[in-house]
């Protein structure tokens, strides 16, 4: 991803095409129910992302099927610039996950930007014997099938961050899915399970409290709020890395010059003081990107999550 300076250079350059838009509202879809991460970080960039962009922004949620009712209804919607939607990694697993599924996120959609990144945690209960992930991996080798990892469901970022970490270190731990985050974290907490990989916004109290012991980060690079914490790359998982990302999208079909006026204000929003300081309170970064490279982005996650969907044999519950 570029540097802000660069890419509000660029995209600020086009403003002067479209200069009549907007003359209404824009409706920012969340395809999940309030008071999750999603909805969180619309609300979050709504405001300053209206303020750079000279109009308004309202947040509609249309929850429902794993995100789909939400992403069907934008798809379905006018490429006029005035509906919008914001969604993460079931952009891209939905399509693997659901047989049926009406859309598409690279046909059905035109990339506006990155939002945000925020990283798990690999989490054990303060009783486990493991105190690093090499200590995890050898009770996991040594009990293949026994140790059990929670989750907050089936095609959730919980649960796809650990069979990444199962794929990468070939290993056989136990899948508990919950219903939700909350009860996947409790039952963690509680020593139920052996191991979880929550968010790290979720966890960081448990961690901080003693309640939660961290042994590594997914992300590639270590955490401000953790510094002792080391990344998986460092703890022997070369190249792992999983976040869980948020992007903005337009219908298909929808004016360059039009994403272009987009594009500039949601960058212009990610450098804004008052968000990054709520980002930071959420465990959040910024992430800005170019339109070009938001498709990228999104293409290349596509085709990793549909190669860990087929090789884990992942379906939709």
């Amino acid at each position: 991803m570029r540097s802000i300076s660069t890419i509000l250079g660029l995209a600020f350059a086009s403003l002067a095409l479209g200069q009549g838009y907007p003359n209404q509202p824009i409706r920012l879809i969340s395809p999940w129910p309030p008071g999750g991460s999603v909805d969180i970080t619309a609300r979050l960039v709504a405001d300053p992302m209206a303020s750079a962009l000279g109009g308004k922004i309202y947040i509609e949620n249309r929850a429902g099927a794993s995100g789909n009712i939400g992403m069907e209804a934008a798809a379905r919607s006018k490429p006029d610039g005035y509906t919008l939607v914001i969604n993460t990694i079931p952009l891209v697993t939905n399509m693997s996950l659901f047989d049926k599924l009406t859309w598409d996120p690279l046909r059905d959609f035109t990339a506006v930007g990155m939002v945000s990144t925020s990283p798990h945690l690999l989490v054990v209960p303060p009783k486990s014997a493991a105190h690093s992930v090499a200590e995890l991996l050898t009770l996991a080798r040594a009990n293949p099938g026994k140790l059990t990892y929670a989750s907050a469901g089936v095609g959730t970022t919980f649960h796809f961050c650990a069979e990444m970490f199962k794929d990468d270190t070939h290993t056989y731990i136990l899948h508990v899915p919950y219903r939700g985050g909350g009860p996947a974290l409790q039952d963690t907490l509680g020593g139920q399970v052996d191991m979880s990989f929550p968010n790290l916004a979720a966890a960081l109290p448990h961690v901080k409290a003693g309640t939660l012991r961290a042994l590594a980060i997914t992300s590639r690079k270590r955490s401000p709020l953790l510094p002792d914490v080391p990344t998986l790359d460092e703890s022997g998982l070369k190249g792992f890395e999983f976040t869980q990302w948020q992007a903005v999208l337009a219908p298909a079909g929808t004016s360059p010059e039009i994403v272009a006026r987009l594009n500039a204000a949601l960058n212009a929003a990610l450098h804004n003081r008052d968000l990054l300081q709520k980002f930071e309170a959420q465990a959040m970064e910024p992430l800005v990107a170019t339109p070009d490279e938001t498709r990228r982005f999104v293409a290349a996650e596509l085709e990793r999550y549909t190669r860990v969907i087929k090789a884990r044999k992942i379906t939709a519950e």
